[in-house]
């Protein structure tokens, strides 16, 4: 879990604009770097009987009651950041999970917040549903950092609700770490979690909830 400062000296066109390949992000002078995971499986589970859950996706609530995915700090002068990741891991989930160089998605850095964000690498892994279920168990059983730095794990719900008050849009009103959410935007659309047409109808459902509260 992350909750730390940053000072990057980095060389490359991209930088300007966040968006960083691994080997750049690994070039940076000075960076802290942390490692973050979106993990999800497939399900043929349905809400009320009715209503198609499709995917799981997980997600956890932090210690400061911000939203986030699983992982933190690593130190690639110690640790690759698959192994760092795998650390973290282990720690938040109690769950033993070999991330690899393939899970790796981006690598972003925001220029305007230089002074207090490290570069973010964001892996996703698709597993079966039963090791969903195991994952979430374990994370509420063994893993040592439950009930400390992780007050828990959340799945996020794909759907909405008739009316649009509900589901997806609801969780995405919620308060998130950093851009965890950006990350879980992009990401859901990505692998194919959400179309871009039912991301678009919750984002539009969720500032209007924002605005009404």
């Amino acid at each position: 879990m992350c909750v730390c400062v940053c000072v990057c000296v980095c060389t490359g066109g991209s930088m300007a604009s966040g968006q960083l390949s691994r080997e750049e992000a690994l070039a940076c002078v000075g960076c802290r770097h942390a490692c973050h995971i979106l993990l999800y499986a497939d399900t043929e589970a349905q809400l009320f009987e009715e209503i198609p859950i499709r995917h799981i996706v997980l997600m956890q609530m932090r210690f400061d009651g911000l939203l986030g995915f699983p992982g933190g700090l690593v130190d690639p002068s110690e640790e690759s950041l698959e192994e760092g990741l795998s650390r973290e891991l282990w720690e938040e989930l109690g769950f033993s999970l070999s991330v690899t160089v393939e899970d790796h998605v981006s690598s972003c850095h925001n220029p305007s917040s230089s002074s207090s964000h490290p570069i973010t690498h964001f892996y996703a892994r698709r597993m079966e549903e039963k090791e969903i279920r195991e994952v979430e168990k374990a994370a509420a059983s063994t893993a040592t950092d439950h009930g400390h730095e992780v007050m828990g794990m959340v799945r996020v719900p794909l759907y909405t609700l008739k009316g649009g008050g509900g589901g997806l849009p609801s969780f995405l009103s919620h308060s998130f770490i950093g851009n965890s959410r950006s990350q879980l935007e992009d990401a859901l659309v990505r692998f194919g979690l959400v179309t871009p047409e039912e991301l678009q109808t919750a984002l539009k459902h969720a500032e209007q909830r924002r605005k009404q509260s």
